[in-house]
């Protein structure tokens, strides 16, 4: 099997491949780093092309990532939304609402959501972290080191690593690639690596991919909208997807949503829609 050439802002790259069987299968899982790292940068630079600026993560204040993360965890954005609503509505979506607010009644709030009693019990944690920790200020959070903070939100219950990264990258403006199933199901299907891959051997790959992504990329227009109708995973321009961000955190931003847009749209879990892909050049041949 052949990858023809491919060009963009990293120049034209041609790889050459054995597949279509198991040992194919094999030799393509343990590519060099360095080609796997040439792969995403070429993925990041298809569909960025395709689609434009995703505008992650909707929302008007860092809490609100913040509450979003926790409530996204098991559910579709569409629930999430609702229960956001109910919150904004209250006029409890801040640091001072949740606290203020009854655990039963932030558990009917947030029930669209889903696990809602979980959810407000580990929002309700979150925020006695942040007093205690931080006197109560995200932004005294954020100024952290990464790794250091990191660590610190890994070891809150009902924290993961995704929902972790989430908050790092998306409230935080720290340089941290989030990882999800649609990322592993790509990754996967295109073979550069096991779906069954662990979080961090992912999210490595991804950094060392799109570091020097980074490095060359132009500025961001603030309220570009999404290049096509359909595809992508694009928002309005909201507050905190127009902020101001260094390049590598707004290219750790696009990617993820960018990978949302190909998981959600195409790379399915069933029914693959593989035709339609802006990706379909890069899959492996049967």
């Amino acid at each position: 099997m052949h990858f023809g050439k491919r060009s963009g802002i990293f120049g034209a790259c041609e790889c050459s491949r054995t597949g279509g069987s198991t040992l194919g299968e094999i030799r393509i899982f343990n590519l060099p780093t360095e080609h796997k790292e040439q792969e995403i940068r070429i993925y990041y630079n298809t569909l960025f092309r395709a689609w434009g600026r995703q505008h992650w993560w909707p929302a008007r204040s860092p809490f609100e990532v913040v509450v979003g993360a926790y409530l996204t965890q098991n559910t579709a954005w569409t629930n999430v939304e609702k229960a956001m609503v109910n919150l904004r509505q209250t006029r409890v979506l801040s640091v001072a609402g949740i606290r203020r607010i009854p655990l039963r009644t932030l558990q009917r709030l947030i029930r669209p959501a889903g696990y809602f009693r979980q959810k407000a019990r580990r929002l309700k944690l979150f925020v006695k972290f942040l007093d205690h920790r931080y006197a109560g200020s995200l932004a005294r959070m954020f100024a952290q080191p990464t790794t250091a903070l990191r660590e610190e939100l890994l070891a809150l219950n009902g924290i993961g690593p995704e929902t972790a990264d989430s908050i790092l990258l998306y409230a935080g403006n720290h340089p941290v690639f989030v990882v999800d199933a649609y990322t592993r199901r790509v990754l996967g299907r295109h073979q550069i690596l096991p779906e069954d891959s662990s979080y961090e051997q992912v999210r490595e790959l991804f950094e060392g991919g799109l570091a020097s992504v980074a490095e060359s990329a132009t500025d961001f227009p603030p309220h570009e909208q999404r290049r096509q109708t359909t595809g992508g995973s694009a928002h309005p321009p909201s507050t905190m997807s127009t902020t101001k961000r260094s390049s590598l955190v707004q290219v750790y931003n696009e990617m993820h949503g960018l990978i949302v847009g190909v998981g959600k749209n195409y790379c399915r879990k069933s029914q693959a829609r593989c035709d339609q892909c802006p990706l379909r050049e890069f899959l492996p041949s049967r």
